[in-house]
């Protein structure tokens, strides 16, 4: 009897402990984000959402500081990277002016497809879970070692742009150091800002090879067009801000309706 409640609270205290550990470890990761970061991704939000509209103006410095005690280098760092970015415009005795989302797809852009149109215009379905797997045999890109030792984090993803099927990607991301990104959902959600807000990973470029091809019948159901219909195919490979980490996509593309820019 002794032994059994001596082990009930051993089992408790060890599971506390445990919930304790996890807590401490994310309470750690998000003190490890700059705050000039946190301050971009509030503001980057409340553009893509609405609360600023195109042509009106962001607070001002002044107010920033103020709103979130922090100072004016932060402040300008976090606006720097919204200009950027394309999402505000500077202008002197006036502020930070919000510009309009991008008419085009920026499938181009490492700032990546939900910033460039906006949430409320881009939507993600689901076809493949993130789900850990081998790496394929003959892959598109060269591996790393420590690469093809580690395994992908492998997802398929549908994008539609006002209710409308755009382009079906494939990615392939190691699967190194990024606890959980297996279990999380990505219904209508960016991979790059998930990447960027909860590992801390920022695309910084890449390479990518682009060609038309003809839709097959996968594709033509995938993308809702007839066979034989021209379709933009892309393999990418992205450089980020960890040293050895890229992210690989292969994107068919239906541009009948849709141009796509972006800058590298």
């Amino acid at each position: 009897m002794f032994l059994y409640l001596y082990l009930q609270v051993k089992f408790k205290n060890d599971f506390y402990l445990l919930l304790l550990a996890q807590i401490l470890s994310i309470m750690t990761e998000e003190n490890k984000v700059p705050q000039h970061k946190k301050i971009y991704e509030i503001l980057r939000k409340h553009i893509l959402t609405g609360v600023y509209e195109e042509g009106s103006l962001l607070p001002s410095e002044n107010e920033l500081c103020a709103v979130h005690n922090i100072t004016r280098p932060t402040v300008r760092q976090a606006l720097e990277t919204l200009v950027q970015e394309g999402f505000i415009l500077k202008k002197q005795g006036k502020g930070s002016i919000v510009r309009k989302p991008p008419q085009e797809i920026g499938i181009l852009s490492i700032s990546g497809t939900a910033s460039a149109i906006g949430n409320q215009y881009l939507q993600t379905q689901i076809l493949q879970k993130p789900q850990i797997k081998p790496w394929p045999e003959n892959f598109t890109f060269e591996l790393s070692e420590i690469e093809k030792e580690s395994g992908c984090i492998y997802m398929e993803r549908l994008r539609l742009v006002d209710g409308q099927p755009v382009f079906y990607d494939i990615n392939h991301i190691p699967n190194i150091n990024l606890p959980r990104l297996s279990s999380r959902s990505f219904e209508n959600k960016s991979l790059f800002e998930t990447l960027r807000t909860q590992y801390q990973i920022e695309v910084k470029g890449g390479e990518q090879k682009l060609k038309a091809i003809k839709a097959d019948q996968s594709i033509g159901q995938l993308l809702n067009l007839p066979i034989g219909e021209p379709v933009l195919y892309m393999e990418r490979k992205l450089n980020t801000n960890r040293e050895g980490f890229h992210i690989y996509s292969t994107i068919w593309f239906n541009s009948a309706k849709h141009s796509i820019f972006g800058t590298f």
